[in-house]
């Protein structure tokens, strides 16, 4: 792979603020390979213990730059194949460092359909029109009488002088100094208006807010630009951004108009063209695609975060779980999981109307649960949830059982997918929906890398922003999560495997297919033995990956093997094994990290060995802690302004933060509702599944809206 352009290393470390030494040994990492996770783990001392975030900014700036290389070597092309390429123009295009600069030099050489500076210019006007832009002090009007030719329809001296401000207005929109100079003006004063679209006011209706509206297009925050535009593409309003002409006007006369006679006159006239009806389309859509990126950005942003904070919920843990997927008419589906997620029993209950059948179903659940010595039982949280919740507490067990209602976004996406069918080819959609209640109970990441993140729904505007940013970002949560978190190698499954640093989706099949074929693996060196699984993708999946049951101590931890060395250094210098220096901190106090040191191994990675011998494995996500709902409301009908009631928080957005409180909808905290403080960020206040108290202040049936505070409560 080529090396990065040392200009690409410099204009990343200026636009990124993190350091060029930095930032050249993360892009010789990221081109041999290295993944971002593997980096920020195991290459401290390369990058100055470059964080996650900003190995990922460095890898997304640098492709930013390639992506720039790619265009300006396109236009220059163009420019060859056309005979315009010259040494200023080459210059020129070689110290552009963004993308608008690059179009801004190349707009007036684009390949262009007929338009109406061209057909002036084959009238033979662009002489009349090279005149007038000198601004001489002639009278116009014998200038153009030159230029009168009735076969070229030009036959009066205003058919001339029309054509040539023709020229002269595609000649001023497409001046770079122009351009740049309106962008800035556009960034400072655009303002964005919507109105209701003709007889949709009833259609439209929860766009109500959005009906009348006007603030400056860079001050709105990213959702009401998505939901504006939104509206916008559903037909619901009608959306402008306006631009103020006056100033627009002065800018232009400032940078072209030089003298106040005749010559300048027409010249003005060409600007005010040039504004209407050249300038003005095409920076509105650019300003709409500048607002439309940053609001991406934003809701990518939140999204990534409520993603992380789902996929490191706690997990409850290897227990044997009884699952219920619940429902009315259909009845409650009823799965028995062992401690590892294995299906050992299905059937159905009907405890609920219309058949009601409240007594078999309770004794039946009191028979699994001792049958299959169940420890906990898991309860999806949408139709019937709160019911069936209700019924659970009810049942008096003759062991230890807790009931846990469990988020269940996304368990119908996965119960019909290809992955679901394959697992459990016998079963149907509610037996796969319930076996993946169950399993995210036990282990949310496990269970959630299986399902698309755009169905697990704790995003904002997801389907409206750009999908492969929002892919990558994803991708990219989801892997960090995972390797933080580490895999067993003898009960990881294929998908998550895949997502571990190096592995992929092809290498994550051939693991599992190699231990389906020849077993448990014995030791991390073991996966050398897979097929296609070679020596660059051992080094960057190793340390992630756990092997138990291995003879080695330290296959059950995070210390790399490149690593196993100098622990083993550190063992013989007190004269003990690795076990023993692993379970005794004494020992461990003893050593001193700098004796330690060389070329390739520093303190930092010397540090992050100390505190994984003290905690072999350990797993970052914090202990489950049990959730009770008011055991008297369980739908909106219940509800009553001013109660005061529990509830977890399933989504945040820019705007603030929702909240179940067990009535089958979630309520709507604003950010203004968050706290007794100025809040800029919901995240400042509340995480994903955080347990909250808030208040009800408004129940509206008809919109399907419920209003909550957690202020004073």
């Amino acid at each position: 792979m080529e090396p990065t352009p040392l200009k690409h290393i410099e204009l990343t470390a200026s636009r990124t603020g993190l350091p060029p030494k930095g930032v050249m040994s993360t892009a010789r990492l990221l081109g041999s390979g290295a993944t971002v996770p593997f980096i920020a783990r195991y290459r401290k001392e390369v990058t100055a213990a470059l964080d996650e975030v900003q190995i990922a900014t460095i890898r997304d700036t640098l492709l930013q730059l390639e992506e720039l290389d790619k265009r300006r070597q396109a236009i220059l092309k163009s420019l060859g194949d056309q005979g315009h390429l010259s040494s200023g123009l080459e210059e020129a295009l070689a110290g552009a460092t963004t993308r608008a600069e690059l179009e801004d030099i190349y707009l007036p050489y684009r390949p262009k359909r007929k338009t109406r500076a061209s057909v002036a210019v084959d009238r033979g006007l662009e002489p009349l029109a090279r005149k007038l832009m000198a601004q001489p002090p002639d009278d116009v009007e014998l200038l153009a009488r030159a230029y009168i030719d009735p076969e070229k329809e030009v036959v009066t001296t205003a058919d001339a002088l029309s054509g040539a401000r023709d020229i002269m207005a595609e000649w001023t929109s497409e001046d770079a100094r122009a351009r740049s100079a309106l962008r800035r003006l556009m960034e400072n004063k655009a303002v964005m208006h919507s109105r209701v679209g003709k007889g949709k006011e009833k259609e439209g209706e929860k766009y109500t807010s959005y009906f009348d509206w006007s603030e400056p297009a860079f001050r709105a925050p990213s959702h009401r630009v998505l939901a504006m535009f939104r509206a916008e593409k559903e037909g619901m309003v009608k959306l402008s951004i306006a631009l103020p002409k006056e100033d627009a006007l002065k800018i232009l006369e400032r940078l072209f108009v030089r003298s106040s006679g005749s010559a300048s006159g027409q010249l003005v006239l060409a600007l005010e063209d040039a504004w209407k009806r050249l300038l003005l389309p095409s920076l509105e859509t650019e300003l709409r695609s500048k607002l439309k990126a940053a609001a991406d950005k934003k809701a990518i942003g939140v999204f990534a975060q409520n993603l992380r904070q789902l996929l490191l919920a706690p997990p409850l843990g290897q227990k044997r779980i009884l699952a219920i997927d619940p429902g009315f008419r259909t009845g409650c589906k009823l799965v028995c999981l062992d401690e590892e997620g294995r299906l050992l029993h299905n059937e159905t209950i009907y405890p609920h109307p219309p058949q009601g059948r409240t007594g078999p179903a309770i004794s039946k659940i009191q028979s699994l649960v001792d049958a299959y010595r169940i420890d906990a039982i898991a309860i999806g949280n949408a139709t019937a949830g709160r019911e069936t919740e209700t019924l659970i507490r009810k049942i008096r067990f003759q062991r230890k059982v807790v009931a846990v209602m469990v988020n269940e976004s996304g368990a119908s996406v996965y119960s019909a997918s290809d992955l679901a069918r394959e697992e459990f080819p016998d079963y149907d959609v509610t037996v796969r929906g319930a076996v993946s209640i169950g399993r995210r109970l036990a282990d949310p990441l496990s269970e959630l890398v299986k399902i698309d993140p755009k169905a697990i729904g704790v995003g904002q505007y997801q389907h409206d922003v750009d999908q492969k940013l929002l892919r990558q970002a994803l991708d990219d949560v989801v892997m960090s999560c995972v390797n933080a978190v580490g895999v067993e190698a003898n009960t990881a499954g294929r998908e998550l495997l895949s997502y571990v640093s190096g592995i992929g989706p092809a290498l994550a099949a051939a693991i599992v297919d190699y231990r389906n074929m020849n077993g448990a693996f014995g030791s991390r060196n073991d996966l050398l033995k897979v097929p296609r699984l070679g020596t660059k993708a051992f080094e960057q999946a190793a340390g992630f990956i756990r092997v138990s049951q291995s003879a080695h101590p330290l296959d059950r931890s995070a210390v790399h093997p490149e690593s196993y060395e100098v622990v083993g250094q550190m063992a013989a210098g007190l004269g003990v094994g690795i076990a023993e220096l692993m379970k005794d901190p004494g020992l461990r106090q003893r050593i001193r990290l700098a004796d330690y040191v060389t070329e390739t191994t520093g303190l930092p990675t010397l540090t992050d060995i100390m505190n994984e011998l003290a905690r072999p494995g350990r797993d970052p996500r914090e202990s489950y802690g049990f959730f009770e709902f008011d055991s008297k409301v369980h739908s909106p009908g219940d509800l009553r302004e001013g109660m005061v009631l529990p509830g977890i928080v399933t989504n945040i957005t820019a705007f603030g933060a929702f909240v179940d409180i067990g009535v089958r909808q979630d309520g709507l905290v604003h950010i203004s509702e968050l706290a007794d403080r100025f809040v800029r960020d919901p995240s400042e206040v509340v995480s994903l599944n955080q347990k909250v108290r808030v208040r009800v202040v408004a129940v509206d049936a008809g919109r399907k809206r419920i209003t909550l505070s957690m202020k004073q409560v």
